[in-house]
């Protein structure tokens, strides 16, 4: 069975990656386009001089930011990124369905707890057992 091509908004990957921001925030949903219109702040600025440098073979170190309000533009599709989870940095690699997506959604904050057994003395019962 052959494999569907991917298409975002009805253009392909190579017509996407040949957008530039402005025409790209054409075809995203409306929070994202008017968070793209209103331009970068200084953390996006550097995250994207880093990008750029990576794709130009400069810049060697793995990309890390903070920036989890960054959206995934065309200039990020095929690239590692490590983002920022509060603790420690969550390698992503960018696919193409990522495009419009903050990177915070890819990386969660909040783990799930998982409780162990109750302790003595957290029930009635424990109180009766023996503490030696």
């Amino acid at each position: 069975m052959a494999r569907k091509e991917f298409t975002y908004r009805g253009k392909t990957v190579d017509e996407i990656k040949a957008l530039d921001v402005k025409e790209f925030a054409k075809l995203v949903p409306a929070r994202q386009r008017r968070t793209l219109e209103h331009g970068f702040n200084e953390m996006q600025k550097r995250l994207l001089l880093k990008i750029k440098k990576a794709k130009e073979g400069k810049y060697k170190k793995p990309i890390k930011t903070h920036c989890r309000d960054m959206i995934v533009i065309p200039e990020m599709l095929g690239l590692h990124i490590h983002v920022h989870m509060g603790k420690s940095y969550v390698q992503i690699e960018i696919f193409p369905d990522m495009l419009g997506h903050y990177l915070g959604e890819f990386t969660l904050t909040r783990n799930r707890v998982a409780h162990s057994a109750p302790g003595i003395g957290a029930t009635k019962s424990s109180s009766a057992a023996s503490v030696k």
